[in-house]
Order: C-alpha cells, then sequence, then structure tokens
C-alpha cells in the first residue's frame, strides 16, 4: 500500500466546524474568537469560569537526543491524544506552533505527520492566527523605541556599546546574526552594532507562553531589560514607555487557539519558543484552560529531557504550579543507531547508553515515565526486540507506537500503558535545584546531573555577566541553559552518552521579564541559517492556489 502524502491526508481528512470542536471539551460558543471555519482563538478568560474544575493529568511527552530530522515528539503527542480519545477518554493536546525558520529551512513542517496531525495543517505551518507576527511586531517596537530614545537626546545615557535587545524575525538568517545600524548621518539615528535572533528566541515569546494573564503579561514586559546606561544602570521597557502599546500588539496573541487532529481531538497551539534557545514548552495559559477542561493533558517539550524537559519542570511548572503525572520518553530505532555509530541490532544496543541518561534525568524529577518506540517503516522486530528488552531488566513501561500510518488505532497500547501507570504510580515531583542557590551552583546542578559533565568553566564575559546579575539582584531567578539538541554535551559531535566532558558558559543573556538567566553555551546561536537545500526550495503552490513541498 502507497501511503499518502502528510499533506494529502490533511486535505482528505474531513473537518469538524470550530464550534463543534470546542463543544466537545467545553468551550462555549461565546468564549470563541473564530478565525474562519476550522480554527479560533480561545478567550483567556475561559479560566475564570472554569478556575473551580478539578485538574486533569498533566503528561509531558520528550525524548532523548533527536537525529536533526526529529524524533517524531509531536507526531507521538498528537497520535497519543487521538488513541485516548478512542479509549473513552477525555482527552487534550497542547503543543507549540511552529516557526517559519525550520519550516523553510531543516523541516518543511511542524504539525506532525501521516494520520496524527493538527489540522488545518497548512495554516498552522504557515501564518496561523498571527501570533508570531505579533510577537515580532511587539519585540521589534521596543527595539524601534530604543533606537528612537538614544536619537532625541538620550535623556537615560545610554551606552551603545551595551545594547541587549536585539531585534528578531520568523526566518532563519544567519547574515544578520551580527549587524551595524543607524549608518548614513545624523538623520537615521545614532550608528551601533545590533544583533537579530529569530522570533521563538525572542523574550517576548517566552513572556507570552508564561504569563498567567494580561496583568501579569504587562508587568513582564515593564521588566525587559534593553540597555544599560554608561554607569551600569539597566534601561528597561518601562523606562522607555513601551509596555502599554507592546501588550496592545499581543492582546488577541495572548489568547490560545484552537484547532483539531486528524481524528477531530481538540488541540491548543498556542507560542513556540525553541528549547535549545529558549524554555521550549507551549503556553501556560492554554496548558492552565486545557487540564481544567479535560481528564487527559497531553504537551511536549523541545527536544531532548536534558533541554525542555529541564525547562518545562523547573521553570514552567514553578511559575504555573504544576504538577506533571506521567513523561512519555520517546524514542527511534535510527536515533539510537546514530547514538550507537552504526546500523542494525548492535548500534542500537550501544545507543542505548543515550535512553538510559535521559530516563535517569527523569527519575530527578520524581515522576513515572514510560518509553514509547516511534516505529519507522524500516525497523526490525530484532531492533525492537532490543530496546523492548532494555525496558522489560529496567522495569520500565515500554510500548511501540505507529500513531503516523495508524493514527489514533497506531497508539491504543501506549495509551492504555501510559493510563495505568498514571493511576497505579503516584508522582512524586520536586524540582531540581533551590532558586536560591548561587546562579554557578544552580548551573552546575544543571550541567553535571542533566548533561552527565565533570565540570563548568565560565569566560570571562560569564563571569561578569554573574556579576553584574547578582547586582541586579537576578541571582534568583532559574536557569535556562541554551545548548544543542544533538548531544548530551555542548559538542554536537558527541553521541551517546558522553563522559569527562566539561561545558563552557560563553556569557550569560538577562531574562528579567520572562524570569530566568540564559547562559550561552558552546556554538549555540539565537539566530539559526539555513542548510545547503532549505526545505523552502521544495515548497510552491500551483495556479489553483494549492500548496506543495509542506511535510
Amino acid at each position: 500500500m502507497v501511503m499518502k502524502s502528510d499533506i494529502e491526508i490533511a486535505r482528505s481528512a474531513k473537518l469538524i466546524d470550530i464550534y463543534g470542536v470546542a463543544k466537545k471539551i467545553g468551550i462555549n460558543s461565546d468564549e470563541l474568537i473564530p478565525c474562519g471555519n476550522y480554527k479560533a482563538k480561545v478567550s483567556f478568560r475561559v479560566l475564570d469560569r472554569v478556575k473551580n474544575n478539578r485538574d486533569g493529568k498533566l503528561v509531558l511527552v520528550t525524548t532523548i537526543n533527536p537525529t536533526p530530522s526529529g524524533e517524531g515528539k509531536t507526531t507521538m503527542s498528537i497520535g497519543l491524544t487521538q488513541a485516548l480519545v478512542r479509549l473513552g477518554k477525555k482527552a487534550m493536546l497542547c503543543i507549540r506552533e511552529p516557526s517559519l525558520g525550520p519550516t523553510m529551512g531543516v523541516k518543511g513542517g511542524a504539525a506532525g505527520g501521516g494520520y496524527s496531525q493538527v489540522l488545518p495543517m497548512e495554516d498552522i505551518n504557515l501564518h496561523f492566527t498571527g501570533d508570531m507576527h505579533a510577537v515580532t511586531s511587539a519585540h521589534n517596537l521596543l527595539a524601534s523605541l530604543l533606537d528612537n530614545h538614544i536619537h532625541h537626546g538620550d535623556a537615560y545615557h545610554i551606552d551603545p556599546r551595551y545594547i541587549v535587545w536585539p531585534r528578531v524575525l520568523d526566518i532563519s538568517d544567519r547574515s544578520l546574526r551580527k549587524v551595524v545600524v543607524g549608518l548614513g548621518g545624523p538623520n537615521n539615528g545614532v550608528p551601533h552594532e545590533v544583533e537579530f535572533a529569530i522570533t521563538p528566541a525572542s523574550e517576548v515569546m517566552a513572556i507570552l507562553c508564561l504569563a498567567k494573564d494580561l496583568k501579569d503579561l504587562k508587568e513582564r514586559l515593564s521588566r525587559v531589560i534593553v540597555a544599560y546606561t554608561y554607569d551600569n544602570k539597566p534601561v528597561t521597557a518601562s523606562d522607555l514607555k513601551a509596555v502599554g502599546a507592546m501588550a496592545v500588539l499581543l492582546r488577541d496573541a495572548l489568547n490560545p487557539n484552537l484547532v483539531q487532529t486528524v481524528e477531530g481531538a481538540p488541540a491548543f497551539i498556542h507560542g513556540g519558543p525553541f528549547a535549545n534557545i529558549a524554555h521550549g514548552t507551549s503556553s501556560l495559559i492554554a496548558t492552565k484552560i486545557a487540564l481544567k477542561l479535560a481528564d487527559y493533558v497531553i504537551t511536549e517539550a523541545g527536544f531532548g529531557s536534558e533541554l525542555g524537559a529541564e525547562k518545562f519542570f523547573d521553570i514552567v511548572c514553578r511559575v504555573g504550579g504544576l504538577k506533571p503525572d506521567a513523561v512519555v520518553m520517546v524514542v527511534s530505532i535510527r536515533a539510537l543507531k546514530r547514538h550507537g555509530n552504526g546500523t542494525g541490532a548492535d548500534a542500537v544496543e550501544k545507543g542505548l547508553s543515550n535512553l538510559e541518561k535521559h530516563l535517569e534525568n527523569i527519575s530527578y524529577f520524581g515522576v513515572p515515565v514510560i518509553v514509547a518506540l516511534n516505529r519507522f517503516i524500516d525497523d526490525t522486530d530484532e531492533e525492537i526486540d532490543v530496546v523492548e528488552n532494555y525496558c522489560k531488566e529496567r522495569e520500565v513501561p515500554f510500548a511501540v507506537a505507529d500513531v503516523w500510518s495508524k493514527g489514533g488505532e497506531g497508539g491504543i497500547e501506549l495509551a492504555g500503558k501510559l493510563v495505568s501507570l498514571i493511576h497505579n504510580s503516584s508522582s512524586k515531583f520536586k524540582y531540581l535545584y533551590d532558586l536560591n542557590l548561587p546562579v554557578k551552583d544552580k548551573i552546575e546542578i544543571i550541567a553535571k546531573k542533566m548533561y552527565g559533565a565533570d565540570r563548568v568553566v565560565y569566560t570571562v564575559t560569564a563571569e561578569q555577566d554573574i556579576r553584574l546579575c547578582e547586582e541586579l539582584k537576578l541571582d534568583k531567578l532559574p536557569i535556562c541553559i541554551a545548548k544543542t539538541q544533538y548531544s548530551l554535551s555542548d559538542d554536537s559531535k558527541l553521541l551517546g552518552r558522553p563522559t569527562g566532558f566539561k561545558i563552557t558558559v560563553r556569557e550569560i543573556k538577562f531574562s528579567a521579564g520572562a524570569g530566568f538567566l540564559v547562559p550561552m553555551t558552546g556554538k549555540i546561536t539565537t539566530m539559526p541559517g539555513l542548510p545547503a537545500r532549505p526545505s523552502s526550495e521544495n515548497i510552491d503552490i500551483d495556479k489553483d492556489g494549492n500548496i506543495t513541498g509542506l511535510y
């Protein structure tokens, strides 16, 4: 049987009117702001109506260190939600919205795959409801107001060498990482060097995804640090009187986006911070609403457990008071072979050292875990048996899932075992570190426990940043380490479970509004580049308006 492409499956699916999707999960029609027939904004004020409902069970989907193609974590999250619905459970999905950077660069789309997709797939992968543009506009408005302030007299005496607020756009473009603005004479501003970051790395994106309501959004925006004066005093968005206008631009973006899966299961897609350079999870507002409406909420955290999952536990759960009930650890045979540096069952066995570390990582947080093997068409029974036997020996629940080709039906075993795990193993959730610890101690706990590093070294710049954050009383904030997703270390070429390595912190960025510190490690950058053959080369539209190349 020839499998249809993702876009063919998406177009052949019979969609439910968005009001029908809302009714399934208990959202009233007057709480919807429709964006066409099949997608809608949901007023964040729904939370006021349902705040006394009992919370459902919160399940986090994470993975081992992925291949460049990913491990199907989003596809698994969607398929698992559909499987729970097939088992008669009231389930809801909460995931991030795709960025145009990866869509046009590496992945070609990030709305799941096969018969485990969120729809309308083309809209979600492209401009969707405009949230990315709203974040981009609010962020760049602040950058513009900062430069405008300097041009018109600079009452704060800002040191142009210490402007720390970049500009952003939602396209990968390495040429914009370091640029000079203000050239062309006095009428064009004051020349200075600036950076560009991709929109998912914007602090405004992080703020949107961590804000509890409009009031909290504005309070967080007011704390954003954009520059420093000649006497090392921070200048904030509040100082530049930017908060009101930024909040206006973000007003609609604060409302979660409601869509559906191929099988009609309700899904919130809201926010899109990357996990290697930001905190990597869907919005707190969407998750809290879903928990009040559903018995099971499936959410995901970007990349491996040492990145997205750690940040979800130590940042998002602290802010939102969340207590995860279970973790689904997604693995693939191809990723295990990559970590085992070979082919066949022997390489799979060698690659299990990477899975071993990620299971250990989850154990630090006290949350029950199940391993889900995302089955690909060329996986052999012998290779799968290696993983199953490994889990059986360690008494870790295991299930093979084929949700790409079979949808919810292909995730029934996983869904059943997950429900059993939740009801038979109570979560003893705890954080990895105490916020009151010194900054270096928090970084080293993450590096040594999550990554398996021997030590952490700091550049002169990073040391200066630590002293400054202590002076500004930001040292009690949680840590959001920016690190490569392909390795447990900060070197993408060190696969498996490396030992004897160090983590190098180059600098520390202060996200005072979002409420965390961002140590930059290795060669990680907040503005990705495009590959030699970007996915955009395959994307096209015909004379009838049909899009091709999204997958």
